[in-house]
């Protein structure tokens, strides 16, 4: 105080501790990392793939890239093929009609969402979309079947149907998502696809210790890699007003919580390409935030399972100020217990290493 004044020691104090937030998150990372092995071998399948529920692969579109769309789907019913995987069938919803042509009818299905359909709490976007999906008139699944979850711009690997097959077939568990990665074939953007590596990290530690020992995501969910029961679909619904819109996945992951579903891990990975420019990427994460502070701070939904969701949040909204730290540690060092500096040095050096790791 005598060598900073009051107000400033406060300040310096309160950014150093700042960094703390993340704890649990960081820990959870380093048990999924310290636990699970980092490079698993090739997921072995563990029954036939001519045996288990129907498989429904949803993929959910604005309908703006057509022919990305057709030649995904395509790649996707191929690498389903090789595996044997017989009972399934792909479902584009779209809001533009994409009069997907050369594929076989049987295996794909279109689904125009009407532009005058409207959910019973106004439900907007992605999650309007897969809300119609779900209308008694529209959707064709029974309670036991098993919707897979791919953006339009996700793609099947060997490994990821051979894990899926295993996951419904265990009939164990009503949610699971799995390993995306982003540095596969072609890379457009060098920039944004190493900013992505830390969602590799991510998926591996805190996603994948979660969901194989939790058998829940407090801290996060994502959107793409998910399989669900179709009966939990038709009982947690996307049907969430404005709150549920933006991250219309998140919500649901913690809907899905407050109603005791069990959750999972996937064997396998997909792959998925990150934004091609930084302002596409700025914009992805812009709306993310957005997305998940109205998740964290949607009083419908139990305190017990946003605390979580808030912790991993607010580390990621004061990530600009915490950093500060690695130039105010040396230019403004305060007297500190070595433990608090330990674990200041530990929270930042296992969020490096999820880069490294991705």
């Amino acid at each position: 105080i005598e060598h900073y004044g009051l107000l400033l020691t406060i300040i310096i104090y309160f950014i150093r501790l700042l960094s703390l937030l993340p704890l649990p998150l960081v820990i959870c990372h380093t048990c999924g990392l310290i636990l699970y092995n980092i490079f698993p071998d090739r997921p072995e399948l563990h029954n036939s793939p001519l045996l288990g529920p129907k498989i429904r692969i949803r993929v959910v579109t604005r309908g703006d890239y057509p022919e990305l769309v057709q030649t995904n789907v395509k790649r996707n019913l191929d690498t389903c093929a090789k595996v044997g995987l017989d009972n399934f069938q792909i479902e584009v919803v779209t809001d533009k009609p994409l009069n997907l042509h050369g594929l076989p009818a049987n295996m794909v299905r279109e689904v125009h969402v009407p532009s005058t359909y409207r959910t019973k709490t106004g439900a907007l976007y992605k999650s309007r979309a897969l809300q119609y999906a779900l209308e008694p008139d529209v959707n064709q699944l029974s309670s036991n079947d098993y919707i897979v979850h791919l953006d339009e711009e996700t793609l099947l690997t060997e490994n990821s149907v051979r894990g899926i097959l295993n996951f419904v077939n265990s009939n164990e568990y009503d949610i699971g998502q799995g390993l995306i990665t982003y540095a596969n074939e072609h890379i457009v953007n060098h920039i944004t696809t190493l900013a992505d590596s830390i969602r590799v990290g991510v998926d591996l530690g805190c996603l994948r210790f979660c969901l194989k020992q939790l058998h829940r995501p407090p801290f996060l969910f994502k959107g793409s890699f998910v399989v669900c029961r179709a009966g939990c679909e038709f009982d947690v619904t996307f049907d969430n007003g404005l709150a549920g819109s933006i991250a219309e996945d998140t919500y649901f992951a913690m809907l899905a919580m407050s109603k005791n579903k069990k959750f999972g891990w996937i064997e396998g990975e997909m792959w998925e390409k990150s934004p091609f420019t930084l302002t596409d990427f700025i914009k992805q994460r812009k709306r993310w935030l957005q997305g998940i502070l109205l998740v964290v701070h949607d009083k419908r939904l139990p305190i017990r399972v946003r605390i979580g969701l808030g912790i991993a949040l607010y580390s990621w909204v004061t990530l600009p100020i915490t950093s500060l730290n690695v130039v105010l540690t040396p230019l403004c060092p305060i007297p500190l217990h070595w433990t608090l500096n330990f674990l200041i040095g530990y929270i930042g050096a296992v969020n490096i290493y999820l880069y490294i790791i991705g």
